[in-house]
């Protein structure tokens, strides 16, 4: 099953963190972040994918070295739709938010210093739409099936938070 496919189940799931208000307000932030950018949606998309994509490979490094707690950890920690320093921090030393910014920044044509301050807003987004297939009652207790699908299990290759959040603007009607 895919990202998005695990993201709508988590929100029709009561025991999942994941509820269409939720899905709605990270919809409304990427939409504030390209208002207030000047960037279209399609440009801020790709940021998403991008960002989505580095958060993908810190979070497996993490999972890899700490668990997969470790990782459940930062997803539930920072998960959110508000700027957050520490959120990039957990995951990026301030060398590799370089390296994130300038990647960014080359793929898209973008400032790289506008997406470095970009970050601490796009990060937690990522990270909360991970959060949505955490236990409600536990979100400690493990078994994020979104987070999993994200870390790829099955090793397919076939994930993009880009492409997830797509659908979920079109699932939302927006």
């Amino acid at each position: 099953m895919g990202l998005f496919e695990q993201i709508i189940g988590a929100v029709a799931n009561p025991s999942q963190q994941g509820n269409i208000g939720q899905i709605g307000s990270i919809i409304n932030t990427v939409q504030q972040l390209s208002n207030s950018t000047g960037a279209d949606s399609s440009m801020m998309q790709s940021v998403f994918s991008i960002v989505g994509g580095q958060v993908r490979s810190a979070l497996q490094q993490k999972r890899e070295t700490d668990g997969n707690e470790a990782a459940e950890a930062v997803v539930n920690q920072f998960g959110g739709t508000s700027p957050n320093h520490d959120a990039v921090a957990s995951l990026f030393s301030p060398g590799m938010q370089q390296e994130v910014a300038e990647t960014v920044a080359q793929r898209t044509g973008l400032d790289a210093n506008m997406i470095q301050q970009l970050l601490p807003m796009v990060v937690p987004v990522v990270l909360n739409v991970l959060k949505s297939g955490a236990n409600a009652q536990n979100p400690q207790g493990g078994g994020n099936s979104v987070l999993n699908s994200f870390l790829d299990a099955d090793n397919d290759g076939d994930v993009d938070i880009a492409d997830a959040m797509q659908m979920a603007n079109r699932y939302m009607g927006r």
